[in-house]
């Protein structure tokens, strides 16, 4: 029988707090990071997007302190891990202890002032890793597009059920640049104004950067907040950007993941999908929860809150599902007013308790890839 595996903290950072308590308010109040922002030195015109403040920024700095230079990003990651780490009394042994990194772009943004090596994902987590203390084990790097985050909780639940390590700390960021801003604009994949995942009137995404941290264990020793039962991938194979126009392969996931976890379609009471708000995207998640039958279970997007976070998406949007179990309240989805997807999908406009024992999180990203994850209540 396989070990069952636990979440025992989390961390979120991003424009609407530093830590998953201010995002759960957050959400609670229907405040979201969303903003439009006028800065030449992203883009020559105004942009909607989630970004973290300079009073924010000086706090992150002030607590990441280092005798080596850190970039940004790294100060994001560690300053996120420690607040993970500082909420629980459990001590983790560095030998028993992997920490998985989840980013697509790192250190980008010093791609022309600094060495080739410095940009390296792998440089970035073995630094951040010691800086934490757990260089003990060697990082590893998860980075496949926007599904990283949900694919590296699911790999680190798969590596301690096999008893490899008995705890993992998966630390999923990406920071706003210039070059991811202008990269989807020349996909015309921006919306210019606040974006509206699922809705009729959605135009594209809004980018957002973040820090997230979830810290899962086979051994916990006070009160786990949440349980990964399962998980699964897949890929469109249809085209480099765009995908599937069927939902099939994202719902060959889905069910893998139900496999895996031992629950059944009907046995979901929530569903945190990917939702961008990009036409195709959207379109297609919502066919994948008709061939799977969950129609009629309550789904929401967190890219209305925070933006698309990229690497840190499927991490912070888990953190989220932990404090939906918690609390026993169901995600509204920011900026959604009509359905625009071609499967009438119960899109969550309002906070409101529920009974939910069983979530699912969804993610896909260039590359056709999909990924899938199965959390439950304690």
């Amino acid at each position: 029988m396989k070990a069952k595996v636990y979440a025992i903290a989390t961390n979120i950072t991003s424009a609407l707090g530093l830590d998953a308590k201010a995002h759960w308010a957050a959400v609670s109040a229907g405040r979201v990071g969303v903003a439009e922002h006028t800065d030449a030195t992203y883009s020559n015109a105004p942009f909607w997007a989630s970004r973290i403040d300079a009073a924010m920024w000086q706090r992150i700095q002030a607590e990441v302190k280092s005798a080596q230079v850190l970039s940004p990003f790294e100060q994001l990651c560690i300053f996120s891990a420690k607040q993970a780490l500082r909420s629980i009394e459990q001590q983790l042994d560095a030998k028993d202890t992997i920490i998985i990194l989840s980013t697509t772009k790192g250190n980008i943004e010093w791609l022309e002032q600094a060495p080739d090596e410095r940009l390296l994902l792998s440089t970035s987590a073995n630094i951040i890793a010691k800086e934490l203390g757990y260089e003990t084990q060697k990082p590893m790097v998860i980075s496949h597009a926007c599904v990283s985050g949900v694919l590296a909780t699911v790999y680190a639940q798969r590596m301690l059920q096999a008893g490899r390590y008995k705890h993992a700390i998966i630390i999923g960021c990406d920071r706003f640049s210039k070059f991811v801003l202008n990269g989807f604009q020349s996909f015309h994949a921006i919306d210019n104004k606040a974006c509206r995942p699922f809705d009729a009137e959605r135009h594209g995404i809004n980018l957002g950067e973040a820090g997230a941290t979830v810290i899962l264990t086979t051994q916990p020793e006070e009160a786990p907040l949440a349980t990964i039962l399962g998980g699964s991938s897949s890929n469109d194979a249809n085209h480099i950007s765009g995908p599937s126009r069927t939902g099939e392969e994202l719902a060959l996931a889905i069910n893998n993941a139900l496999s895996e976890a031992g629950v059944r379609a009907i046995d979901i009471n929530m569903v945190s999908a990917h939702g961008t708000a990009t036409l195709y995207n959207d379109e297609m998640e919502s066919k994948a929860i008709g061939v799977t039958g969950m129609q009629d279970v309550p789904l929401h997007s967190m890219k209305g809150y925070c933006g698309h976070t990229l690497g840190a998406a499927g991490v912070l949007e888990s953190a989220m599902i932990i404090e939906s179990l918690q609390h026993q309240q169901l995600i509204p989805s920011a900026g959604y007013e009509s359905l625009g997807v071609p499967v009438a999908i119960n899109v969550t406009t309002t906070q409101q308790p529920a009974d939910i024992k069983y979530v699912l999180k969804m993610a896909s990203g260039f590359g056709g890839s999909n990924a899938t994850a199965v959390w439950g209540r304690v």
